[in-house]
């Protein structure tokens, strides 16, 4: 287990906690990525969200077409424009998501101690006693005594509109399970998880490649958060994808952990990855409650040694309906940051939330104190002692950056690139100064190209 890196060696005046906090020229450098949907994709909402801190725009296609995505998205860029602030663009892939779909749009009261059958029969009707599920071979893949997961969207677990079900028997096609909890599922999409059961459905769905080859190319996404990662060759496959797609052959994906599979192979999938995004909201059910936190420093810990990006999700779910978050969830963003999370990832919040500019603001506030009191000398030197010896030249150079920019204690570090490499390791030292990114364009015959890739816009 490794350490906090809380910077303990400073003991903290407890009334300099009630002092207010000292804004910076920079907002936090931890990045916060926003779900865009109904409560957040007109223009006045986006610039909010930016002027707060959203520093990554995700779409989650699992849900809405193309058509709706494609006008927040131009509402991004109009919002951006507006505010001069840089927003990237990140599409959440559907993948292997088992799903339940209600036709009739009516409220689907579940009772506990009741029957409630998971049928692959398309045709039938979401109701209280049946629930048509889009994965024929799910009654070959549980068994009684197993645990299906139902809610809207990204479930929280602990409201009334997500149930727990306990399978009770197979019955040729169909699942038979006991409700274990009372909820109301409203809505037309309800996701379903199947803990600790693999699903056998590509990672890369054929909706996802048509997706990426036409939405995705067109506007020149960032970011793929490649949902239900299992194996390091789910991600050269959409790597592969990607290689045949223009300019899309840039665009880094992002490896989504959130089942068994996934953290089984995580180590190879790492490797293969730009980056990884903990999903704990289903990686949870599959864990027990106790082991969650374990897997939480434990993954966090290898993507910083390996100097990958690493997002942490469900941080706040209560201010979906509340403006504040409870003690526990402000507590969690802080560990977050301070166990080396790079980024935290909004779902519900931003997407149908009551309060979405709310939710970033108070998110970017925790970071930022925790920011304060993290232990970058610690870091530096478990970063470096992990590298090894002899260094390559750039790692060489990007951690000799950092140890002079915090001996001098400089204001910020500015780095020249033109692919972005010499950045991204500097990142990886986690400085306690930003890092401005000057991009110095490659020129191919009568063609300007150029990627941006950095902490903070110049």
């Amino acid at each position: 287990m490794q350490a906090s890196h809380l910077l303990l060696e400073e003991p903290i005046r407890l009334a300099s906690i009630l002092e207010s906090s000292t804004p910076n020229a920079f907002s936090s450098m931890t990045k916060i990525i926003g779900t865009l949907g109904p409560s957040s994709r007109d223009v006045e909402t986006i610039e909010k969200l930016l002027n707060a801190g959203m520093s990554v725009a995700r779409f989650d296609f699992s849900w809405g077409d193309s058509d709706f995505h494609q006008e927040t998205l131009d509402n991004l860029k109009k919002a951006v424009r507006n505010t001069r602030k840089l927003c990237a663009v990140m599409f959440d892939t559907v993948g292997p998501e088992l799903q339940i779909i209600n036709k009739g749009e009516a409220p689907i009261n579940l009772v506990v101690d009741e029957f409630v059958v998971l049928t692959p029969d398309a045709t039938q009707q979401a109701s209280s006693t049946t629930l048509p599920v889009n994965y024929p071979e799910l009654a070959s893949v549980v068994k009684p005594k197993d645990t299906i997961f139902v809610g809207q969207y990204l479930f929280t677990g602990s409201e009334s509109t997500s149930v727990w079900l306990e399978v009770m028997e197979v019955q040729g096609p169909n699942v038979k399970c006991l409700v274990k909890n009372s909820a109301t599922l409203t809505g037309t999409l309800f996701t379903a998880h199947a803990a600790g059961v693999p699903v056998g459905l590509p990672t890369l769905s054929d909706f996802d490649k048509e997706v990426i080859s036409k939405w995705g190319v067109k506007n020149s996404i960032d970011f793929i958060s490649l949902s239900y990662t299992r194996h390091a060759e789910d991600v050269r496959q959409a790597r592969l994808h990607l290689s045949k797609l223009g300019d899309l052959y840039q665009t880094q994906i992002f490896a989504k952990i959130e089942n068994i599979e996934g953290l089984k192979h995580f180590d190879e999938i790492l490797k293969e990855a730009d980056g990884i995004i903990l999903s704990r909201g289903n990686l949870g059910i599959d864990l027990p409650p106790e082991k969650v936190f374990l897997f939480q420093k434990a993954a966090l810990h290898k993507c910083n040694m390996a100097g990958k990006p690493a997002i942490v999700t469900r941080v706040v779910d209560s201010m979906t309906d509340t403006p504040r978050p409870t003690r526990a969830e402000a507590t969690d963003v802080a560990n977050a940051v301070l166990d080396g999370a790079d980024g935290i990832l909004l779902g519900a919040e931003t997407l149908r939330g009551l309060y979405p500019v709310e939710t970033i603001t108070i998110v970017q506030k925790i970071c930022a104190e925790a920011e304060k009191v993290f232990n970058q000398a610690v870091f530096f030197k478990k970063t470096v002692k992990a590298v090894g010896e002899p260094m390559a030249h750039l790692e060489s150079i990007a951690s000799s950056a950092v140890r002079a920019g915090t001996k001098v204690r400089a204001s910020v570090i500015v780095v020249f690139t033109s692919s972005g490499r010499a950045a991204r390791l500097i990142a990886k030292y986690k400085p306690s100064m930003p890092v401005l990114v000057v991009v110095i364009p490659k020129l191919t015959t009568n063609h300007l190209r150029w990627s941006f890739t950095g902490a903070f816009q110049v």
